[in-house]
């Protein structure tokens, strides 16, 4: 299944997000720096991507971190972008207090951009829910830890 989703170009330098292989599911996002490159410490910094997508109602765009960048102490935040924001695209990195700091250069990929379904919940009080094997038991207790 494809959707079309609609970017355009808020800086000329910007990249089209893609994937990096046939079976990817997400589309990296590009840093568009017109300096360059930035500096990045421990304080949360907005990286701007050049780039604004107009996805269509009942599509959920993701931001999700890169596995490159989190390897050499790079946080990146989770962000959803909604169907009706028209702005530029950020992606929030910071570094952890062990690096200090981290080189952002211009063009480097820095995020993940996964498109998902969107689904409305409908929402139904109880006055208790069913019961299950694991009831209230909470992280690592089904044994994955």
């Amino acid at each position: 299944m494809s959707i079309e989703l609609r970017w355009c170009r808020i800086r000329d330098t910007a990249h089209l997000p893609q994937r990096q292989s046939e079976l990817a599911t997400g589309y990296d996002l590009h840093a568009c720096l017109e300096d360059g490159s930035i500096e990045i410490g421990t304080l949360p910094s907005r990286i701007p991507t050049g780039i604004a997508i107009a996805a269509p109602p009942g599509t959920d765009l993701r931001v999700r971190p890169r596995s490159g960048l989190f390897a050499r102490g790079v946080i990146g935040s989770v962000g959803t972008i909604d169907a009706d924001y028209r702005g530029e695209i950020f992606v929030t990195l910071y570094c952890l207090p062990d690096i200090g700091s981290f080189e952002i250069n211009d063009g480097e990929r820095i995020a993940q951009l996964v498109v998902a379904q969107h689904v409305t919940a409908i929402w139904s009080e109880v006055d208790k829910l069913d019961d299950t094997v694991r009831g209230s038991d909470g992280h690592g207790s089904t044994g994955l830890s």
